[in-house]
């Protein structure tokens, strides 16, 4: 995967707690004790780190993670997977969206997660180790991850999976209750139900490559995560207690923006940091 920018930056944090939080420009205002005018410059302009800081405070979140986004002073950094992952970026509209692979090297068997606009990519890395792809499992079945998902099953036969929550995005698709277990070779994939930016937003948690792995959809981005307007108290809860209590070295590769890890979020995401 390329040097992808960070997918939020320090107006889009803020305007995802607010608007989940449901309070308003007038009342955030008066609860941090600062201008209508420097709250509406903050929102739509560099950093007043004065101001942002009360803001963060009064929207849950850490002073201290939003001040280093909003100054670009952090980007995470990914331990090496030598073999058995890989990871994709395409275009959808304006933003870029990520897919994922995984495989074991001795038995062959690959399962893919989410699509992305193009499979062109993983379809070339499939054929390239000579895998099988067994199952493509969807984090969430909003359009920009499953654009390509009727090509990538037809040209595979692979099985398609998602929650049982979500909209049926392609015909015989199999559904999951909450802590499905599957096997991938040696690999072993668990899914967590971390809803709010979807019904059935699913993290899967994988073990046995060389680092445990939580591909999180739009769960979490490296110092943000997914926005939900109606559910976003019930998706920092399920943040917090199914992906934040993995192990602390767990990659976690999300829908949008870099891979990252899970220590570098418990400091770094104003969402999560303490």
């Amino acid at each position: 995967m390329p040097h992808l920018p960070l997918e939020d930056n320090h107006q889009d944090v803020i305007a995802k707690a607010q608007r989940g939080l449901g309070i308003s420009d007038a009342d955030l205002a008066r609860r941090a004790e600062v201008s209508l005018e420097d709250l509406h410059a903050l929102q739509s302009g560099p950093p007043h780190d004065a101001v942002l800081r009360r803001v963060a405070r009064h929207l849950g979140l850490s002073p201290d993670a939003l001040e280093a986004l909003a100054h670009q002073r952090w980007y995470p950094r990914i331990p090496d997977f030598p073999t058995g992952f890989a990871a994709f970026s395409t275009r959808h509209g304006e933003m870029l969206v990520n897919s994922y692979l995984i495989w074991d090297p001795r038995a062959k068997v690959a399962a893919a997660f989410d699509t992305g606009t193009d499979a062109t990519a993983m379809l070339d890395i499939i054929a390239t180790e000579g895998l099988r792809l067994r199952y493509v499992f969807l984090t969430h079945t909003h359009p920009d991850h499953v654009a390509d998902l009727a090509r990538l099953a037809g040209a595979t036969g692979a099985e398609v999976w998602s929650s049982e929550l979500e909209p049926v995005a392609h015909p015989g698709a199999r559904t999951f209750p909450e802590n499905a277990h599957f096997h991938v070779g040696a690999l072993a994939v668990k899914t967590l139900l971390t809803s709010g930016h979807s019904p059935g937003q699913t993290t899967f948690y994988v073990t046995g490559l060389s680092w445990p792995l939580a591909v999180v959809g739009d769960s979490i981005f490296a110092s943000s995560m997914g926005g939900s307007a109606t559910h976003f108290k019930d998706q920092l809860r399920n943040n917090r207690r199914k992906i934040l209590s993995l192990p602390r070295d767990t990659v976690l590769a999300c829908g949008h923006g870099p891979l990252t890890t899970l220590d570098q979020e418990k400091v770094h995401n104003p969402f999560f940091a303490r």
